[in-house]
C-alpha cells in the first residue's frame, strides 16, 4: 500500500532545493533506509523494522557501503553515517527525526504513531528519541568504518580492521 509520507521536510534528489509546500506530493511506494552496520543499536533496529508488517516496503542498505554509493551517488555518504537517512522511490530524502518517523509510517502497526510524532505535540518525543540514539552511537562509535572496512578516524590496523583507541592516561 503506497501513500504520501507524513513529514513535509523532504528534499527531491540530492542537491535539489526543498519542495515548496504548494508543490504536489509524490506517492511513496518503497523506502530505502541507510543504517550504520557498525552500530549495535542500528543493526538491532534494522532487524526490528524488517520483522514488522509493512505497508510500504523497506529496503535496508548499510550507510557508506558500496551498495549505498551505487544506488545514491549524489548523497553525502559521510553524513549518512552520522544521521539516519531514508530515500523514497520518487527521490524524497528524509534525515534525522523525519527519517525515523517515515520508517514508522511504513509499518502497519505504527503508522498512527508516526502521524502523531509528525505533529507539534509528538515532535518533541520523536526528537528526543533520535537524539538519545545519536548519543548512544557517539558513545559506542570508536574505530568505526565506512561500511566497507575503510576507517574514518585513521585507526586502521593490518587487514583494514579498525582498532579501538586506548583510554587516555590518568591525569
Amino acid at each position: 500500500m503506497a501513500g504520501t509520507a507524513p513529514h513535509p521536510g523532504t528534499t527531491p534528489h540530492p542537491g535539489a532545493a526543498p519542495r515548496p509546500h504548494s508543490a504536489p506530493r509524490l506517492p511513496v511506494r518503497r523506502l530505502t533506509f541507510l543504517y550504520d552496520a557498525q552500530c549495535g543499536l542500528c543493526v538491532h533496529l534494522r532487524h526490528w523494522l524488517m520483522r514488522q508488517p509493512q505497508l510500504v516496503p523497506l529496503d535496508p542498505v548499510p550507510a557508506g557501503s558500496r551498495e549505498a554509493r551505487r544506488r545514491f551517488p549524489g548523497l553525502d555518504h559521510g553524513a549518512t553515517l552520522k544521521e539516519i537517512t531514508v530515500i523514497g522511490d520518487s527521490g524524497q530524502i528524509y534525515r534525522g527525526t523525519a527519517a525515523w518517523i517515515v520508517c514508522l509510517w511504513a509499518l502497519a502497526e505504527h503508522r498512527p504513531r508516526a502521524h502523531w510524532l509528525a505533529t507539534p505535540a509528538g515532535a518533541p518525543f520523536a526528537r528526543v528519541s533520535v537524539l538519545a540514539a545519536s548519543k548512544y552511537r557517539e558513545l559506542t562509535a570508536a574505530g568505526r568504518t565506512d561500511g566497507d572496512g575503510l576507517c574514518f578516524d585513521g585507526l586502521c590496523v593490518d587487514g583494514g580492521a579498525c582498532a579501538v583507541p586506548a583510554p587516555p592516561p590518568p591525569a
